[in-house]
C-alpha cells in the first residue's frame, strides 16, 4: 500500500515545475522535476548548500515523488542532483537553529517518510549518483530500487564525527550492504569509493562518469517497455517478503505468482513469448 497518498493528489503532466514555495535562498527551485515518455526526473537543485536535505527540500522532493504517482503514464522515477555533491545529508545549520524537540522530530519523520515512500511507490525509483553522498544522502542512495554510480561517486555516514550518529541512515545502509561494512562506515565515518560501493551492493552499476546519464536513461527506457502492473506487483512483493522469514516469504511470493498469472499482462506476456510477438500490455491490475 502507498503511504501518505492522502496528503497529495496531483495530475501528471509532460512537464512538471516545482511549486514556488520550495525555493532556495538564491531564488532557485530546491528541486527540478520533469516528465517525458513515462520517465520522471527529479533533480536536487541546491548545490550551494551541497543539496542538504532541509525540511523545505524534503517537502519538495516528497511532492515531486507523489505527484500523479498512480497515473498509468508514470513508469519510472529518476533522482539525480546538480552540483559537485549529490547530497550532504541533513541541513546541520537548520538542526542547530531549531531548539524544540518537536521540530527535530518533524525533520527526521519527514526524512523517514521519503525513504519509505521511495520503496512504496508502484514504479521503480532509480538513483543517478555522480558525486559524494553522505549521511542521509547515502541513505537516499541505499533506499532507491536501483542506484547507478560513476567513478566520481563516494559514500559515507560521518555523523559520528560530529556527535550525531547516523541512526536513520543505518536503517537503509544496513539493509543494502553487509553488516560489517555498515558498522565500519557508521563507527568510523570512513568514505568508500564507487568500486567498493558496487562490490558490497550499495549501488547496482558503475559506469564512466560521462556515460552516467545515458546508462540511467537506458535503464529507465527498458523499464518503460515492461508492464507497469506487473512491476508494481513485483516491487511491492519484493519489499514485503524481504523482511519475512523464509517460509513466510515463499508463501507470500507464491500467492503473488498466482495473482500475477491472473492479470491480463501475465497472460499476454506468456502468449507473446510463445508466439514470438511483441506483448500488448494494458497495465491494469484487474
Amino acid at each position: 500500500m502507498l503511504r501518505s497518498l492522502s496528503l497529495a493528489r496531483f495530475l501528471t503532466r509532460s512537464s512538471i515545475t516545482t511549486c514556488n514555495r520550495f525555493m532556495s535562498s538564491d531564488s532557485q527551485p530546491l528541486t527540478l522535476c520533469t516528465q517525458e515518455n513515462g520517465i520522471r526526473r527529479i533533480v536536487l537543485n541546491n548545490p550551494s548548500k551541497r543539496n542538504a536535505l532541509s525540511f523545505a527540500l524534503m517537502e519538495s522532493l516528497k511532492d515531486n515523488i507523489l505527484r500523479g504517482v498512480k497515473e498509468e503514464s508514470l513508469r519510472v522515477i529518476i533522482i539525480s542532483a546538480n552540483g559537485p555533491v549529490f547530497c550532504s545529508g541533513h541541513d546541520l545549520q537548520e538542526l542547530i537553529s531549531k531548539h524544540r524537540r518537536s521540530d527535530h522530530a518533524n525533520i527526521f519523520h519527514l526524512c523517514s517518510d521519503i525513504m519509505e515512500l521511495v520503496q512504496d511507490v508502484p514504479v521503480p525509483v532509480v538513483c543517478e549518483v555522480g558525486a559524494l553522498a553522505t549521511a542521509a544522502g547515502c541513505q537516499l542512495v541505499a533506499s532507491c530500487d536501483i542506484a547507478v554510480a560513476s567513478q566520481h561517486a563516494k559514500f559515507c555516514t560521518p555523523g559520528v564525527n560530529i556527535g550525531l550518529f547516523c541512526s536513520t541512515p543505518a536503517v537503509a545502509l544496513g539493509r543494502a550492504v553487509p553488516r560489517k561494512l555498515a558498522l565500519d562506515m557508521l563507527f568510523t565515518g570512513k568514505v568508500i569509493d564507487a568500486e567498493d560501493a558496487l562490490a558490497h551492493g550499495l549501488v547496482s552499476r558503475l559506469v564512466d562518469h560521462d556515460k552516467l546519464h545515458d546508462e540511467v536513461m537506458s535503464i529507465a527506457e527498458g523499464i518503460c517497455e515492461k508492464s507497469r502492473s506487473v512491476i508494481a506487483m513485483g516491487k511491492a512483493s519484493f519489499y514485503r517478503q524481504i523482511v519475512k522469514d523464509r517460509n513466510s516469504a515463499y508463501q507470500d511470493a507464491s500467492n503473488i505468482m498466482v495473482e500475477n498469472l491472473c492479470l491480463h499482462d501475465g497472460q499476454e506476456g506468456i502468449k507473446a513469448f510463445l508466439n514470438k510477438t511483441k506483448p500488448k500490455w494494458d497495465h491494469s491490475l484487474d
